[in-house]
């Protein structure tokens, strides 16, 4: 187990290039198992989460073929056996993403019930859900998810009774070869799922409105392989941009898509960030200036992403003023204040607000990252420190950020990984 060493007081200064993002590439990869041709998944990003998903789909009997450019060509064709287990699923609630496609392709489907980061209750109750009232005969014993379908699924009207991604986009990949006509209501929006949609319907799905709260899919015979890129890290982009906030410092990222961050390029203006804005870059330069507080209220996109706070915490920590970070899609995602506060932050949490009193500067001290968006507050807590802060449990940081230390090294950052034996 490693840990990161951060010795702080320097500002972020050059340039960076955004990774493919994890939660588009999950879901792609998952689609895989729709098609008996293969289907060559592009820009996916070196992370922890995308190895345990192919190894997923490895167990399955799933080819696999990576070039040099971590270019990955699946086909499902030599697929052996339908069961997803606990062994690999524990670690990645995104594994849930392969119920649908195994469901509706092959009419069965055993999937133990995911794991992940421990920041509250997130159930799969909605899949299951709408996944009977497409047909499916599903139980849930000893830790599995055991379904089969007699014959093809049937295309429903399927209401979320709350926005869910993984739930959208498993119940999109089981309509495309639903018999009949599927539309899901209060359906997530959030770009990744654009994204999925963009890989089905290229892969010959006949699906319409992603991107709103209302998707249609109409089920076809059958799917074909396709090259498909992945989008770039959205949550990724967002994180090295507060951290050049926070420092003071000036960055540009590059390979990004500026559209999908509204939300948070609006608070980093609001932070006093002056922001210059390409089609595939943002630069962010703070010209040596401390930040202002902001307050923000996470819901669902394109609202104030929940993967975004934990960051803007850390922000806020070393701020000008005082700002109210409000919690609404996650019941436990304020571990990281804790670890904050011993290194000198003045956070106090009230119900499901944070409250954060700005101070001139962290103290460095040794902190545990306890899921993968507070390990990346907890760096940037690190590069506005004085003295040196070690990081523990920095495997969460590897689910989702590829090459974390090198990145902010080209930037400037005095961090480096240090094994644990």
């Amino acid at each position: 187990m490693d840990r990161l060493h951060i010795t702080g007081g320097v500002s972020l200064e050059g340039e960076i290039r955004i990774a493919g993002a994890k939660n588009s590439a999950l879901p792609v990869l998952a689609a895989s198992l729709l098609t008996q041709e293969p289907l060559k998944v592009c820009n996916l990003p070196h992370l922890f989460d995308i190895t345990t998903m192919l190894e997923l789909l490895g167990c399955m009997g799933v080819q696999r073929i990576v070039d040099e450019k971590m270019n990955v060509q699946v086909d499902s064709s030599t697929i052996e056996n339908l069961n997803a287990p606990y062994e690999l699923v524990r670690t990645m609630r995104a594994s849930i993403l392969v119920l649908g496609p195994l469901l509706t392709r092959y009419g069965r489907a055993e999937v133990a019930l995911p794991g992940g980061c421990a920041i509250g209750s997130r159930p799969v109750n909605q899949h299951i859900a709408a996944l009977r009232t497409m047909g499916a005969s599903i139980e849930v014993e000893n830790g599995y998810i055991r379904a089969h379908a007699d014959g093809k699924l049937k295309g429903k009207h399927i209401f979320m009774d709350l926005v869910t991604v993984t739930g959208t986009e498993n119940v999109m990949m089981a309509a495309t070869l639903a018999e009949g006509q599927t539309i899901i209501e209060n359906a997530a929006r959030e770009p990744e799922v654009i994204d999925l949609a963009t890989c089905l319907n290229k892969m010959g799905a006949d699906i319409t409105g992603h991107g709103s709260d209302t998707i249609v899919v109409n089920g076809v015979d059958e799917l074909h392989g396709c090259d498909f890129a992945v989008m770039p890290d959205r949550i990724e982009t967002g994180t090295y941009l507060i951290a050049a906030a926070a420092t003071r410092g000036r960055v540009k990222v590059k390979d990004t898509q500026p559209h999908t961050l509204d939300s948070v390029l609006s608070k980093l203006e609001q932070a006093g960030a002056v922001l210059r804005v390409g089609a595939d870059w943002i630069e962010l330069d703070m010209r040596g200036r401390r930040p202002r507080a902001v307050s923000l209220r996470t819901a669902p996109y394109p609202a104030f992403p929940t993967d975004m706070q934990a960051q803007f915490t850390a922000l806020n920590a070393v701020a000008a003023g005082i700002g109210s970070i409000t919690e609404t899609v996650f019941e436990n995602r304020f571990m990281h204040v804790h670890e904050m506060n011993r290194m000198g932050a003045n956070i106090r949490v009230e119900g499901n607000t944070v409250m954060v009193e700005g101070v001139e500067r962290l103290n460095g001290a040794p902190v545990m990252a306890t899921d993968l968006r507070a390990s990346a507050s907890l760096i940037i807590a690190g590069l506005v420190s004085e003295n040196e802060t070690t990081v523990d449990r920095i495997y969460h940081i590897d689910r989702g950020y590829e090459c974390i230390e090198e990145k902010l090294q080209s930037l400037g950052a005095r961090i480096s990984r240090i094994p644990v034996r």
